[in-house]
C-alpha cells in the first residue's frame, strides 16, 4: 500500500472487499465459536421485553470492541512480518500452508455445520479442538469472569475487544496473510474488513436471536447449519486443490486461497 498516495491500489481494493465479503458469509462460523459466549451476553441484557436501546447500544459496543482488536492484531502481524520474514522467501511454502490451512478450516466449519443441521442448536466444538480448545476455554473463562462488571456499561467494549484473543481457525487464515504482507497497513486494514463484515450477523444475534422462540431458533440453527456446510466446501476445495484434489465449491472469495 503507498501510504504517501493516500489511496488504494485496485487489486489492494479488490483483496479487502474480499475479506470483508468473506467476514460476511463466514461470520456463521462465528456463531459455532461464540455464539455461547455472545448468548452469554445477550441473556445478561435482556430485560424479558423487546429489544431495547439499551441491548443495541451494547451489542454495538461489543462489536466495534471485536473489530478493533482484528484490526490491531493484523497491524502487529503486519509489522512482525517486516522484521521477520522476506515474503519472497515465504512464498515457496505458501501453497502447502494455504493447503493444510484450507483443508483444517475447511473440515471445522464442516463439522459445526452438521452439529447445527443435527441437532438444532449452537454446537460449542471449539472445546473439542486440540490446542484451539484449551485455549478458547481459557480466554471465555476470563470473558465469563468479566460479564457481570462489564456488560452493562463501557466495558462491553473491552469484552468485544478479547473476543479478538479467542483462538479461532477461520482468523488463522486471516493472520497468515497479514504476516505475510509484511505492511502494517495492510495487515490492519486486512483484518478490519473481515470484521466489519462480521458484524451484521454478530449484532442480529445478539439483538434478536434471544427474542425468538424455541421453535424458531431451532430452525434457524438447522438453517444455519446448511449454510455452514456450503460455506465450507470454499476452504476445503481450495486446501484440497494445492495437493492437486479438485472437489466441487460455491463461487465465494477466499483472498489468501
Amino acid at each position: 500500500m503507498d501510504l504517501a498516495a493516500g489511496a488504494l491500489s485496485a487489486g489492494e481494493t479488490a483483496g479487502l472487499l474480499a475479506f470483508a465479503g468473506l467476514g460476511l458469509v463466514g461470520s456463521v462460523h462465528c456463531l459455532g465459536m461464540c455464539g455461547p459466549l455472545v448468548t452469554t451476553y445477550a441473556d445478561r441484557l435482556d430485560d424479558g421485553g423487546p429489544v431495547s436501546t439499551h441491548e443495541i447500544r451494547q451489542q454495538a459496543l461489543f462489536n466495534v470492541g471485536r473489530t478493533v482488536s482484528y484490526t490491531a492484531v493484523g497491524a502487529l502481524l503486519g509489522g512482525l512480518g517486516t522484521l521477520v520474514f522476506d515474503v519472497a522467501g515465504l512464498a515457496q511454502f505458501g501453497t502447502a500452508v494455504r493447503g493444510v490451512v484450507g483443508v483444517l478450516v475447511g473440515a471445522f466449519i464442516l463439522t459445526v455445520g452438521l452439529g447445527y443441521m443435527t441437532r438444532g442448536s449452537a454446537v460449542d466444538v471449539a472445546a473439542s479442538v486440540p490446542l484451539v480448545g484449551t485455549g478458547f476455554q481459557r480466554v471465555s473463562a476470563a470473558l465469563v469472569a468479566k460479564i457481570d462488571a462489564w456488560v452493562d456499561g463501557p466495558g462491553m467494549v473491552a469484552l468485544g475487544a478479547m473476543h479478538g484473543l479467542l483462538p479461532c481457525p477461520l482468523l488463522y487464515p486471516a493472520f497468515l496473510y497479514a504476516f505475510a504482507t509484511g505492511s502494517v497497513a495492510t495487515g490492519a486494514l486486512s483484518l478490519a474488513a473481515l470484521g466489519l463484515g462480521t458484524i451484521p450477523l454478530v449484532f442480529a444475534y445478539g439483538t434478536a436471536f434471544g427474542s425468538l422462540s424455541p421453535a424458531r431458533r431451532s430452525s434457524l440453527h438447522r438453517v444455519l447449519g446448511a449454510v455452514f456446510v456450503v460455506l465450507a466446501l470454499v476452504p476445503l476445495a481450495n486446501g484440497l486443490a494445492a495437493f492437486g484434489v479438485s472437489i466441487p465449491k460455491p463461487p465465494l472469495p477466499m483472498p489468501w486461497m
